[in-house]
């Protein structure tokens, strides 16, 4: 937003809603939504692979030993959950399935 409130010459003191911005720009879907329809469309590959995939077991985080100390770092199946209010066995679930998981990632946009 910032960015394009630049390029539009919009003084940061000026009241300006985002959602006035995008219409004047003719924006109509936002970067962060596309960003997040990628990640599960990521994800959903990632789920339909094989059991020992690394990429699985990074994912899901299922990796042994312990985290280093203050916050805990975010992780891909933490932010399906808070998106989607589902458990991630459920969610998993529904990833195994391509047209399933294809109608959820394109709701999300």
């Amino acid at each position: 937003m910032w960015c394009w409130k630049r390029m539009l010459r919009i003084p940061w003191t000026a009241k300006r809603t985002n959602v006035s911005i995008l219409a004047q720009l003719g924006v109509s879907v936002r970067l962060s939504s596309i960003c997040y329809q990628r990640f599960l469309s990521y994800f959903g590959q990632i789920m339909r692979r094989e059991n020992d995939s690394l990429e699985k077991i990074i994912v899901m985080g299922n990796t042994e030993g312990k985290r280093p100390r203050g916050w805990s770092p975010t992780r891909w199946v933490d932010q399906l959950k808070k998106s989607n209010s589902d458990r991630s066995y459920q969610i998993v679930k529904m990833a195994s399935n391509r047209s399933r998981w294809r109608q959820f990632s394109n709701a999300k946009l």
